[in-house]
């Protein structure tokens, strides 16, 4: 039921510019900060430095160029893209779901084969210690604490999700007289 609510949930107003702006601004210091505590990836992206990439799922949109230092900013809009990469699944539940058990959204990729390696490769072996950066703020201890409840709660959703998913496949229908 909530999986269907959200695949037709529709804003009733769009975003201003300058909300869209400063949110991908806030993904892309995310990604970075992630990218700079692995040092084979900023390596492997500054060769591709000035390529531009363009993620699309539904009607969000969002471009990135590649800059010398191997990080991302935020291309303008009417920059051409190298790289496409559209996310084909319609339901944000399920893909937030597939996320969160370790796998990959399907993608329909257009454009140039070295720089989707570059990024195919990123998804493999590019990951965020959640814990560590965490741990930095608050100590250690807490920081191991916090991450493995959310851990919990996670397998707990997936675990509701599933039996929910497989209880509304196997329930017997009504059929009126």
């Amino acid at each position: 039921m909530l999986e269907s609510f959200l695949q037709d949930f529709k804003l009733p107003f769009t975003p201003p510019a300058w909300a869209v702006e400063e949110s991908q601004r806030r993904i892309v210091l995310l990604i970075n900060h992630v990218l700079m505590q692995e040092p084979q990836a900023t390596a492997r992206l500054a060769r591709q430095k000035g390529r531009v990439i363009l993620v699309q799922w539904q009607s969000l949109n969002f471009k990135v160029a590649l800059t010398p230092a191997g990080l991302l900013d935020l291309a303008p809009a009417d920059t051409a893209s190298d790289l496409v990469l559209t996310l084909t699944g319609a339901s944000p539940v399920a893909l937030v779901q597939g996320l969160l058990q370790g796998g990959k959204p399907e993608v329909h990729v257009q454009g140039d084969v070295q720089l989707a390696a570059e990024v195919n490769w990123l998804t493999d072996h590019l990951r965020w210690d959640v814990e560590a950066d965490l741990a930095r703020i608050v100590g250690d201890v807490p920081a191991h604490m916090v991450v493995q409840n959310c851990r919990k709660i996670a397998q707990a959703l997936q675990q509701f999700v599933t039996q929910r998913r497989s209880a509304s496949t196997t329930a017997p229908t009504e059929s009126s007289p």
